[in-house]
């Protein structure tokens, strides 16, 4: 189990702390309904017990700052209002937690895989007047640019990313970037699936990634929200491998197969077989990838053979 732990300051922007915090808490509550064990274990920590968040809303029974790191652990630093010279404020509870983070977490970070730094809007900032950046690439929300780039003039700033991910350091832009980070990780930590029942429950469907083209396949056609297309989609996406009729994907939507399709082309874009086949070549390529067999990926993915799962490749390039 991994230690998910916020790192809790006066003034810290509240949704910065619930986004992600409700991502991991539903990613282990979808994990354990399926018999998994839970993934993630949620801590918040801060060099006071109790603050009061951006919003007014006390934050009470925080842990004290941990004088070691000894379990695999995600630090989260999160953001504040305001602008670049309002955020770092030379106050006690920042002072301690830039002397913490310089002390503590910086001889651990980037010494294996034990500790992953993320920071979530402003709190990139924190992390660049702990030393903790160095000549990594970062990024933060779009008004704090210019001052994250003197705080940490070594580092490779990257404007208008969503987050950036950049060995233990994973930076995200704020607020609702916070979500996609968490998003992120869970895809990373726990696979597409338990990522996409997540992304669906938040009502996050289109999941914003770092710059690249490439989206989970199990998380693409799904900027909807018709309850039966996601029930078949969450069940082809647990079982891509099973064989998929016309009858069978609509008894897991609980309609006739010719309202599913009217469905999926309204919703989805495309017929209930065309995801289906979405979603295994996509699934086929990443094992090809990642130097599987022809014959081995076509197994993976539910084609059987090589030769089909050529001739869906090759419909899927025209």
């Amino acid at each position: 189990m991994i230690d998910v732990l916020f790192l809790v300051l006066p003034d810290s922007l509240l949704l910065d702390i619930a986004g992600p915090a409700e991502a991991f808490r539903l990613a282990n509550q979808h994990l354990q309904r399926r018999g998994r064990p839970a993934a993630f274990r949620l801590r918040y920590a801060g060099p006071e017990p109790q603050v009061a968040s951006s919003v007014g809303v006390a934050l009470a029974g925080l842990e004290a700052l941990p004088a070691s790191l000894h379990r695999p652990t995600w630090l989260v630093l999160l953001g504040r209002p305001g602008d670049a010279s309002d955020v770092v404020r030379r106050q006690r509870a920042w002072l301690a937690a830039r002397d913490w983070l310089s002390r503590c977490v910086a001889p651990q970070l980037g010494a294996g895989a034990q500790l992953k730094l993320l920071t979530v809007c402003a709190g990139a900032l924190l992390a660049a007047d702990a030393g903790l950046i160095g000549s990594r690439r970062v990024t933060t929300h779009h008004e704090l640019l210019e001052g994250l780039a003197r705080m940490s003039p070594g580092a490779a700033v990257q404007a208008n990313r969503v987050f950036v991910e950049d060995g233990p350091l994973l930076s995200s832009a704020g607020i609702t970037a916070g979500i996609d980070l968490a998003l992120h990780l869970i895809t990373q930590t726990c696979g597409a699936a338990v990522a996409s029942a997540v992304a669906q429950v938040m009502v996050a469907f289109t999941r914003r990634g770092p710059h690249d083209p490439q989206r989970s396949p199990l998380l693409e056609h799904r900027d909807h929200l018709h309850p039966a297309v996601h029930r078949v989609q969450d069940a082809v996406c647990a079982e891509p491998a099973l064989d998929w009729t016309a009858e069978r994907l609509a008894q897991a939507a609980h309609v006739t197969p010719r309202h599913l399709a009217r469905l999926f082309r309204a919703h989805a874009g495309l017929s209930p077989r065309g995801y289906v086949e979405h979603v295994r070549s996509a699934l086929a390529q990443h094992a090809l990838t990642r130097g599987a067999a022809a014959a081995t990926a076509a197994q993976i993915a539910g084609f059987g053979t090589p030769r089909r799962l050529r001739q869906a490749l090759a419909r899927g390039t025209r």
